[in-house]
């Protein structure tokens, strides 16, 4: 088939990131670049051998005329970028959230259907190989699961700028919680039933009505439970800035910390150094019959990498036509989930979905 012609909208860390891919694939042909700042596009663009910049989405999408467009800017542009992109007749690769309320997000997939166009949301951790293990291990440790997660953020710099900026539109535990809880679903393959939440404001430089430090707690349908915890800023602790663990009957899985130097480094957001597999079962003395497990993940793929599986995961499901509703319904989902988890801190009340 012909190559795939791409527009990039975002020139930040993650769309630079996809366009490196794009342009490593044979399947895809990029027509333009676009962002806000002509730094960041001009930039890309030398390094990537010159490809056209635009300041402008919609004359972009009417001069490029693109078979797909990959979305890569604030959560708060995402749900306007997608809905101007499947009009295009273009297939969309956008990265989570999918959009800031549960009913457009809805309404998006219901469009793309009818465009009969594919839509892929970048769940990263869904390609990576390590925590694809992670999810299978932690099927096999029986019903029902704990789960407990974070990623807390202890930034400064232009690091800080950016969380700010993110948190106009949402917070930590929603912006970075639908990794997470996509994540708990895999493991559980069960029916989310409540939501509740904590959080506060730890800054006097963002809104009052926002928080940048917050707490979510899901339950399953299945009886298990899971928590996420997300803080950004200047003011975060480094001490627990990286908790993933699972418990169940038989056992427990955990993800080593692998983050190395600062918790603002995004590249070691995906880093997990090896897999701790603990069994349970203990024989007729008590003692535990069988000693941990480490399940090493040394050769796993860096982020660029990382982004590049996701591309490939976008190109075949355009080329071979794959079937994404499961892929959506996840994405909205997980976006209902992080969306209850903000209304119950906001209300003080659990939240039943």
């Amino acid at each position: 088939m012909d190559k795939i012609k791409v527009l990039i909208v975002g020139c930040g860390n993650m769309g630079a990131s996809h366009a490196r891919a794009y342009h490593q694939l044979d399947g895809f042909e990029i027509v333009g670049l676009i962002s806000r700042k002509p730094e960041s596009r001009e930039k890309l663009s030398k390094e990537l051998g010159g490809y056209p910049t635009f300041s402008n989405y919609e004359s972009a999408l009417q001069t490029t005329k693109p078979d797909a467009v990959s979305i890569n800017t604030y959560p708060d542009t995402h749900a306007d970028y997608i809905r101007a992109a499947l009009h295009a007749n273009a297939h969309v690769f956008v990265e989570k959230p999918l959009a800031l309320t549960v009913t457009a997000a809805e309404e998006l997939v219901e469009l793309a259907k009818r465009k009969n166009k594919k839509m892929v949301v970048g769940y990263i951790l869904r390609v990576h190989p390590a925590w694809t293990k992670f999810v299978e291990i932690a099927r096999k440790l029986g019903k029902p699961l704990v789960m407990r997660m974070n990623l807390n953020q202890q930034s400064s710099g232009d690091k800080w700028y950016t969380h700010k900026q993110l948190m106009r539109s949402m917070s930590p535990i929603v912006d970075c919680g639908v990794h997470y809880v996509d994540i708990m679903c895999l493991m559980t393959k069960s029916v989310p039933i409540s939501v509740s939440a904590i959080g506060a404001n730890l800054s006097d430089e963002i809104s009052e009505s926002m928080y940048n430090y917050g707490q979510l707690q899901v339950r399953f349908k299945d009886g298990s439970v899971g928590w996420y915890e997300a803080g950004w800023g200047p003011m975060i602790s480094e001490t627990a800035v990286f908790i993933k663990d699972v418990i169940g009957p038989k056992g427990s899985v955990s993800i080593s910390d692998e983050i190395k130097g600062e918790s603002q480094d995004i590249e070691g957001h995906t880093k997990t150094g090896g897999l701790k597999l603990h069994h349970a079962a203990l024989d007729d003395k008590g003692s535990f019959i069988k000693k941990d497990d480490f399940v090493s993940t040394a050769d796993e793929p860096d982020h660029d990498a990382l982004c590049r599986l996701e591309q490939e995961f976008f190109l075949n499901a355009i080329s071979k036509n794959l079937d994404l509703s499961n892929h959506l319904t996840d994405a909205v989902n997980s976006l209902r989930i992080v969306l209850a988890a903000d209304e119950s801190f906001r209300t003080g009340k659990t939240v039943e979905l």
